[in-house]
């Protein structure tokens, strides 16, 4: 029994490091581009959100908490890059929002389905039953260190 023990021990200190590795490849800063195109009188717009993501962890903001136009869009990357997003806001303007109890002020939230790979990704909003929501697409892309050079 020990020595079953001791083989299980040794073999999960052997696979750790790989597991971490797979779970920490997307982290970093990301620039998130959300573009949702005019449907019916609704005006189209684009946000650049700047994204983190930790410990497979993605978080993205636009705006102020609290504040007409806030998107807060969140949730857990997978090991093969897929993901199920959360987006939750408050509407901008009545102009921006589709639906009859759309109005500046509202909160609103959707579900994102994304697939990342190690610096690019992209999503798409789930539309429902399309009949209120529009396609809006999700681009993500992953910002690389750079380095500063003492060049004089």
């Amino acid at each position: 029994m020990r020595k079953a023990f001791r083989l299980l021990a040794v073999s999960a200190m052997i696979l750790m490091p790989g597991i971490s590795i797979a779970a920490d490849r997307f982290d970093g800063n990301w620039q998130t581009k959300l573009t949702c195109p005019p449907k019916g009188n609704t005006e189209g717009y684009t946000w650049i959100l700047p994204s983190v993501i930790q410990n497979s962890n993605f978080r993205g903001e636009h705006g102020t908490a609290g504040e007409k136009g806030y998107l807060l869009l969140e949730g857990q990357i997978k090991a093969d890059g897929s993901a199920k997003l959360s987006a939750n806001g408050i509407v901008t303007s009545r102009k921006y929002a589709r639906g009859v109890f759309a109005h500046g002020g509202a909160d609103y939230s959707y579900d994102v389905k994304a697939q990342f790979k190690d610096t690019e990704g992209t999503g798409a909003r789930s539309e429902g039953l399309g009949i209120v929501g529009r396609a809006c697409t999700f681009e993500f892309v992953k910002q690389l260190a750079t380095t500063q050079s003492n060049s004089q």
